[in-house]
Order: C-alpha cells, then sequence, then structure tokens
C-alpha cells in the first residue's frame, strides 16, 4: 500500500484515538467506520487489501462479514481479500458486521489519487469539528454509519459520544433534525454514558444523512462544551427494485436495415445509491413476440440499454413477416445483473416500418368498359396490388392517363379506401364522333421507390371504351334564340323560324314544334316549319315582361322510338310605344277652413311607358266657370306641380278637374279629379266629418242658375 493510504487508514486513526485514551470507553462496532484505498491497476485474488477491526466488547462471539460486492470477502480476522483478480471494483464497498451482541457497518471508498484529499475532507469534514480541530474540544463524535431498513428490536445503539471532561453531574444532550426537530424522535442519546441508539428503521431514500449536534450540559442545563457536530449517514441497501418510468415503450425501424442498427433505448431508474452495485443495471430481452421469422431478431445492449436489430436485412422484411410489430419484455436488473439482484420489466414494442419496395401492378392488362353517350360519371374502377403498407405513400397509388384523352374527356382518381383508380367521364361521349375509345393509364406510389426498385410492365394497363348510341333530342340552333320586335304589333304577325336539329344523323328522323311554356299565352308555333307568330297583342307594360323581355320555350320532338325532345328558349326585346296616359298621385288632399298657407298639395305624375314617351309633363286646370277662381295649379319640375287654393273656403268637400298630359308622340292627356276636404281645425285636430256636403259642382251650377234669374228681371 502507498504511504498515503497507510497514514490515513492506520496512523491517523491510532494518533486520534491515542489522543483521547485515557476518556475512551470500549463502543462496539467497527473502530473505525470509513476506510480510503487508492484504486490500484488490478485488485490481485486473495491478496489482503486492508484489514478491518471490529470490536463488541464482549469477545466477538458468532462473528461473520458481509461484503455488498461479491467479488470480496473479509477473514475472520478482518482482513479484505478479493476472491479473484480484478480491475475494476466500482467507486465504494460496504462490510456489514454482526456479532451475537453487536452489529455495524463499515464503508470502504475507492478512489483516485488526486481525490483522497477532497474525499478525507467530506467525510471526516477536517475542517470542522474531526481531525486535529482549531481549538481544543473536549468531547469526541465520530461520524456514525447505520444501515437503512434494520430489522426490530428498538432502539439500538449505533455509537456513541465521548467526552474528556470529567465534570460531575455534565450531561450529554443531542438535537437537530431528527431529535428534536421533524421528523422527530429517530435518534437519542444517554444523557450519562453518551451512547447514540435509533429508534426505527432508517430509509436512505428518504433521507440520505443526519446532522446533529451534541454538547455536555451541567446540571443546571448550561453548555459547558460543545456544541460539536455529529454527522449520520444512511448506508444503502438492496431495497428498491429497478423501474421503468418513461414508457409506452415504441420504437421504429425500416425494413431491410442493416445488422446492428439502433432501434431505441430502455432506460430504467433504480432509487437505491447510485455510487453502489445496488442501483447498477444491466439489461436484457427475457421474450420476443412473435419468435419469427427469428427468435432472436433484437439484442440489448446490458449497459446502455440500446436495442440494436441482429439479423439480415433478408429478414427484416415487413411483407414476409408474420406481423409488423413485435414485443420485448426487457428486464433491468440492479447488483450489476447478478443473480442476487432485484428486477423489474417493461415491454417494449417494436414496428417494422415499410419502405416503398413493392411498386403498384394492375391485376390485369386490359381493362373493358361501356358508357352510353352523353353520359357523365365513373365507368370502371381499375384494380391494382401493391404489397406495401396500406397506411403509407408506398402503398397509396396515384393515376394518369398517358394515352387516348386529347379531348380531356376522362379523368382518372383514387379511392382512398380500396386503392382502386375510378375512371370517369367527364365530358359527354359523341357516338356520332367516335363510337371506341383507347386509354393507357399508367399506376404509381405517392412516394417514390427505393433506388433498386422500378416500375415495370404490370404498372400499365389498357382501357377499351365501347359508347353505346341513344336517341338524343332535336338541337336548337342558336338556343336561346333573341328576337326584338315592337309592343302592340298586330295578331299574328311572325315572329321568329326557329331552327332545330336532330344529332342523331344516321337515323335519318322527321322533327315537329310545339310550345312549351307560353306565360301570357301571346304565341304558336307551326308544327311543322317553326314558324313563330303572334296569337295577342305584346304588352310592355306586362307583368310578364322582365326588363322589357318576354321569354318562352318550344319543344322540338323527333321521330324516334320512344321520341326524344329537345328544349329551345326564345327572347323577344319589346320596343315601347305610347300607350299609357300618365296617372295622377295624390287623389285626396285635406286642408283646414282657418288655414293660413294655402298650398293645398304637390302633386305627381307617372307614367308605364318609357321615356321619351313620358315626362316632362303638362298640368293643367280645366276651365273654372263661377263669379270668381277657387285655386290654381303650378309646374314645380318635368313631374310634379302645386295646387295652389286662393282663399279660404267653407267646411265642404270639392272636386278640382286637372289634366295631365306626357311628352309622346302623339302625346295622351288623362283628365282627372282631385278630391279636396276643406276641414275645422280646433286645438290643432282636423274635423273633416258633417260636412255641408256641397259639392263644387252643386255650387257652380246654383250660382249659374242665380245669374240666369237675375238676367231675367232687370
Amino acid at each position: 500500500k502507498s504511504i498515503s493510504s497507510f497514514f490515513f487508514n492506520f496512523i491517523f486513526p491510532q494518533v486520534l484515538l491515542l489522543a483521547c485514551a485515557e476518556d475512551l470507553e470500549c463502543v462496539p462496532g467497527f473502530q473505525q467506520k470509513v476506510f480510503y484505498i487508492e484504486q490500484p491497476f488490478e485488485f490481485t485474488e486473495d491478496q489482503p487489501v486492508l484489514n478491518l477491526e471490529f470490536d463488541d466488547c464482549k469477545g466477538n462471539n458468532k462473528l461473520n462479514f458481509e461484503v455488498s460486492n461479491p467479488d470480496f470477502k473479509v477473514e475472520r480476522d478482518g482482513s479484505l481479500v478479493a476472491l479473484k483478480n480484478i480491475s475494476e471494483a466500482g467507486r465504494a464497498l460496504f462490510v456489514h458486521a454482526r456479532s451475537e451482541h453487536a452489529e455495524d457497518m463499515a464503508e470502504i471508498l475507492i478512489v483516485g489519487a488526486n481525490e483522497k484529499h477532497g474525499a478525507l475532507k467530506e467525510i471526516f469534514k477536517i475542517e470542522g469539528n474531526l481531525g486535529i480541530p482549531r481549538q481544543k474540544r473536549a468531547i469526541l463524535a465520530t461520524p456514525i454509519l447505520i444501515p437503512e431498513n434494520q430489522r426490530p428490536p428498538f432502539p439500538r445503539s449505533v455509537g456513541k459520544v465521548i467526552s474528556s471532561e470529567g465534570t460531575e453531574g455534565a450531561k450529554f444532550r443531542l438535537s437537530g433534525k431528527g431529535v428534536d426537530q421533524d421528523p422527530k424522535g429517530i435518534f437519542r442519546i444517554n444523557e450519562i454514558s453518551g451512547d447514540v441508539s435509533v429508534t426505527r428503521a432508517l430509509d436512505r431514500e428518504a433521507i440520505a444523512s443526519y446532522e446533529l449536534e451534541v454538547e455536555v450540559t451541567d446540571i443546571s442545563g448550561k453548555t459547558i462544551d460543545g456544541p460539536v457536530r455529529l454527522d449520520i449517514a444512511v448506508i444503502d441497501q438492496n431495497d428498491n427494485r429497478p423501474m421503468f418510468k418513461e414508457g409506452p415503450y415504441v420504437g421504429h425501424v425500416m425494413e431491410g436495415s442493416p445488422t446492428g442498427t439502433t432501434v431505441m433505448r430502455m432506460t430504467a431508474f433504480d432509487a437505491d445509491d447510485s455510487s453502489t452495485d445496488n442501483a447498477l443495471l444491466r439489461y436484457n430481452i427475457l421474450k420476443q413476440t412473435p419468435t419469427k421469422p427469428s427468435p432472436n431478431m433484437f439484442y440489448i445492449d446490458p449497459e446502455k440499454g440500446d436495442i440494436v436489430t441482429v439479423v439480415s436485412p433478408v429478414l427484416l422484411d415487413r411483407e414476409t413477416m408474420e406481423t409488423p410489430k413485435y414485443e420485448l419484455v426487457i428486464e433491468a436488473k440492479d447488483m450489476g445483473g447478478l443473480d442476487v439482484g432485484l428486477t423489474g420489466t417493461a415491454t417494449a414494442t417494436i414496428l417494422i416500418d415499410d419502405k416503398n419496395d413493392h411498386p403498384p401492378e394492375f391485376t390485369k392488362k386490359e381493362f373493358q368498359a361501356t358508357v352510353k353517350e352523353g353520359v357523365t360519371g365513373v365507368i370502371v374502377n381499375l384494380t391494382v396490388g401493391d404489397r406495401d403498407d396500406p397506411a403509407t405513400g408506398a402503398w397509396r397509388a396515384v393515376y394518369t392517363i398517358i394515352n387516348g384523352n386529347p379531348g380531356q374527356s376522362f379523368e382518372i382518381h383514387t379511392n382512398p379506401q380500396t386503392n382502386e383508380g375510378m375512371l370517369s367521364v367527364v365530358k359527354p361521349l359523341d357516338y356520332e364522333i367516335s363510337a371506341f375509345h383507347t386509354l393507357l393509364i399508367k399506376v404509381e406510389n405517392e412516394d417514390p421507390l427505393i433506388p433498386d426498385i422500378a416500375y415495370g410492365p404490370s404498372s400499365t394497363a389498357t382501357v377499351q371504351i365501347t359508347v353505346e348510341d341513344v336517341n338524343e333530342g332535336p338541337v336548337f340552333h342558336p338556343n336561346p334564340m333573341t328576337v326584338t320586335k315592337q309592343e302592340n304589333i298586330p295578331i299574328g304577325s311572325v315572329v321568329l323560324t326557329v331552327n332545330a336539329t336532330d344529332p342523331d344523323t344516321l337515323q335519318h328522323q322527321t322533327i315537329r314544334y310545339s310550345v312549351y311554356k307560353d306565360p301570357a299565352n301571346w304565341l304558336e308555333i307551326n308544327p311543322t316549319n317553326g314558324t313563330i307568330g303572334t296569337t295577342a297583342i305584346l304588352d310592355r307594360e306586362s307583368p310578364y315582361v322582365q326588363n322589357n323581355i318576354y321569354t318562352a320555350l318550344f319543344l322540338a320532338i323527333d321521330s324516334g322510338n320512344p321520341p326524344a325532345t329537345g328544349t329551345g328558349t326564345l327572347h323577344i326585346t319589346l320596343e315601347d310605344v305610347n300607350d299609357n296616359v300618365p296617372s295622377l298621385y295624390p287623389t285626396l288632399a285635406k286642408v283646414c277652413d282657418d288655414a293660413k298657407d294655402l298650398k293645398v298639395v304637390v302633386l305627381g305624375a307617372s307614367d308605364k311607358d318609357l321615356h321619351p314617351n313620358t315626362e316632362p309633363f303638362k298640368f293643367e286646370l280645366s276651365k273654372q266657370s263661377g263669379p270668381e277662381k277657387l285655386w290654381r295649379i303650378t309646374k314645380l319640375n318635368n313631374t310634379h306641380a302645386q295646387v295652389i287654393l286662393l282663399q279660404n273656403l267653407k267646411k265642404a268637400n270639392y272636386n278640382i278637374p286637372i289634366s295631365v298630359t306626357d311628352s309622346g308622340k302623339p302625346p295622351l292627356t288623362n283628365n282627372t279629379e282631385l278630391k279636396l276636404q276643406v276641414c275645422s281645425c280646433k286645438k290643432s285636430k282636423m274635423d273633416c266629418s258633417a260636412t255641408d256636403a256641397l259639392h263644387i259642382s252643386m255650387t257652380l251650377i246654383l250660382l249659374s242658375l242665380f245669374s240666369l234669374f237675375c238676367k231675367s228681371f232687370p
């Protein structure tokens, strides 16, 4: 061993113990809890590594040792030896000793030369309260190591604190988390002897270490020495199984991948101390389902957990496999995979992904289809086979018409459910032009083929299409037909002679004509020659005329069996003539008998005819007879005039004769009357009831009679 190791493991503890020998009592357990050795190039079989001293203070009856690493053992005299030549022993070893009266745990740290000082400082806290203290202390509190999961009985002694001061009545007092702070009551100390005991089993995964303080008090409770830190470390036991926490685990590998292709990584977690073999995991495949074409399709790296393929690319063929999905039961075992290790399992699902290594092929070289002329829609479904995965673009087919479709009368689309090619007629076919069509169609995949594969002759097919002749209806030329006529032309006038031909030129059929829709019943058609004439006056102002256009439909019927019909549309644009007198609005006006504003009403005029047969309108009052004029009319603009009273009138109903004339050539005049009610108005209310019922024409008659009477009797 090196001088530094010798000093650390043997000289330093002896100096420390001798310094306090006069105050020390026998403490059951390992006399040194932590050992430090420098990693050699190799541990040699049966060669002692170091000596461990255990004393239960009662003769060490039935003493035996257990080592955490099965490649080592401890002899009866405490010598640690290797059972075989070992080049790597890990970072730490734990030795558990048990006799008839005591048990204890020691830790052996294996580090490199450059780690010694740091490890020494960390373990023994040289700068704290162990080793050579900065100030003299009478309390000696060496670190205590306690295995987790100890079995009852409790409490059990785990260590001892020593004080060199012999003050009468002095007592030890222990404090910190685990004593008087949560979690309380785990540790306690004998006030007189300094024995430290644990009251229940510890769990390293819950709390790995405790930092307590020890002090010495006098009889009154006053501190006379300390506090000194007491470190308690919980020694890990292999009490946690490896766990797979990141599932589900699904990996993918492309078919035909080279041997050794990495598929996925499985990683398990072990809650035990990662620096010990308790958490040193090794992986293994327990089961593969299915077992064909090989029971060992995959291998898992025992240390990394990487799953790789181990079969040749030929066997990794998705199309020849029983199923493209494999399930592996993966085991993770701690203790480096030794039989004593704890295990955990998980299932890894591996999917063999498809690549486009099979081109689509038509199920036959030639397909037949029959379609009637004039019909559109799907006429035939082209079937193909493809061995690739139906859920991928390596299976989905794309069809193309590569010959025989110059007029773009055909289209082909893929049925997404069946992968068939649906060939459709999109422009009606004409038997008289061509009774047969031949199409050349190719099929490819959405995804490109892999480099070593190409599309072959089976990826093209021919479609023979036969067009069936049907009796087609005659066709009007042109359609729609347009003509312009003046409204009010005489009944019997010729409007138009229509022309319809039969597309079935080979059948030599005759055509007859008839009226199909004539909303106003104005027209008739010669059934033989197609001449359309009027049966009534054409009226542009009719409700059947929209935007000056009258629309009628006519039929052309051939002599086939059964006969076929064609429909023609006729639009007649009607020119306006001045055949409507203007109308006046409103026809009723009211005014108060004491009104100050004698402007009675504004009159408007309208005309159903079109310009220039409408405005400007001319408004006039018919001749007023009597001793004096009662009203007058004034033009406001081309379409409106105002009626004004010349004086207030008595409550009565009056009829004012008015004429309105349009601007047509010749002009038309409408003579009408405006009814004027003179009402009494009180408190903003107009009362037009109970009038004297004197009509203005009666008043004028009485005035005329009175005038004649006066002239007869001078």
